[in-house]
């Protein structure tokens, strides 16, 4: 059984016990906790694990919270997943996201606790989840590292710090990690999906990135001109006005037909800084916004209505959670999964096979 609960309440020790009176009598296996950084992240922590003592716990802070029909700020949102959807469960924490990221070490304490190699899994029954530290700028390496070990999906996010861009956390069982990530393998006998979704279309023009400060993921040009202005003229936009362009005409790298989208964050002289890595000599697809509460919809079909999923964990882009406030849509985006248990958070950047941005990355228990 999966069950949903959220508490507004200002004190870790309150809202976890509204938590746990919303959640019944359930005992957990897996309890996905994302909390808005207005919560002492220590303290909340030692709160679920006494009140939830056999459950182990798995999450981090936020820019914004969601749970089945609302779409909230400043909550603690929580899932609990009891052992009949999950059978068993295996974390590694990777201490240190710098040059010296221990993956490979990360990988062998799942695989000691799972009892096998990770490419032994059954990847119709087992799926890994990600959740970084939202600031280290090392996601790529993080999340195409572990693609590269396994074929087994692993599908996440970045912790958020509500737009401080400060200080993000992540949570593994008892403890509070800064600068981390945690690797998480579940076997889920009855089964998954993992949905990717994001809400552009190609516009048909591309650019080269042909000079690219990659540790910085800062592009300094485009098909040999400085990045600013092909960039603007790819869009139709005057070099001055690009910024108000950037979540609107957001560039991609496709594979197959399936866009994996880089946002520009913001212009550095002529340069264009991104909220994710992009490489020398990518070649990158403009892209159009299109109509996210449609795609969404879309893109989950039958799986939130009666009979369908058994519950949904949305790590969600907070450029789409910024573009739905912007327009009023929040609340009807949070509505699209009213009849299913559903939490999430909104992120600094969404993992599946790669780092992206405005996109959600959806794990679906069936």
């Amino acid at each position: 059984m999966i069950r949903v609960a959220h508490s507004s309440l200002p004190h870790p020790r309150e809202a976890v016990e509204e938590i746990k009176a919303a959640l019944g009598d359930a005992q957990p296996k897996l309890l996905f906790c994302f909390a808005s950084p207005r919560y002492e992240p220590h303290e909340l922590l030692r709160h679920l694990n006494k009140t939830f003592g056999n459950a182990l716990v798995l999450g981090g802070s936020t820019a914004g919270e969601l749970v089945s029909g609302q779409s909230l700020k400043g909550s603690v949102v929580a899932m609990a997943i009891d052992g009949d959807v999950i059978e068993k469960v295996a974390g590694a924490v990777v201490e240190d996201l710098g040059a010296s990221m221990d993956l490979d070490g990360a990988c062998r304490t799942l695989e000691r606790h799972m009892g096998c190699p990770l490419d032994e899994l059954d990847p119709d029954t087992h799926v890994g989840i990600v959740i970084a530290d939202g600031l280290s700028g090392a996601e790529e390496r993080l999340i195409e590292g572990l693609a590269e070990r396994t074929e087994l999906a692993f599908v996440g996010g970045s912790a958020g710090d509500d737009l401080k861009f400060d200080k993000t956390r992540v949570f593994w069982g008892k403890n509070v990690f800064e600068h981390a990530a945690v690797l998480v393998v579940l076997k889920v006998p009855r089964g998954f999906e993992v949905v990717k979704t994001q809400s552009f279309q190609e516009t048909g023009k591309f650019l080269v990135a042909t000079e690219v400060d990659e540790p910085h993921r800062t592009v300094l040009s485009f098909d040999g001109h400085p990045a600013a202005s092909a960039y603007a003229e790819a869009v139709g936009a005057l070099p001055t006005a690009i910024g108000e362009m950037f979540m609107t005409f957001p560039l991609a790298r496709i594979v197959g037909k399936e866009p994996f989208i880089r946002s520009p964050q913001k212009l550095e002289g002529t340069a264009m800084k991104f909220y994710c890595g992009v490489k020398k000599g990518e070649k990158l697809a403009v892209m159009k916004a299109t109509d996210i509460l449609a795609d969404t919809r879309r893109a989950m079909g039958g799986m939130v209505g009666a009979g369908g999923a058994a519950g949904v964990v949305d790590f969600h882009c907070i450029l789409r959670a910024l573009e739905l406030e912007s327009r009023g849509l929040s609340q009807e985006y949070g509505a699209i999964f009213k009849s299913v248990p559903m939490v999430g958070f909104c992120t600094y950047g969404e993992a599946w096979t790669t780092h992206i941005n405005q996109t959600s990355t959806m794990l679906v228990f069936k």
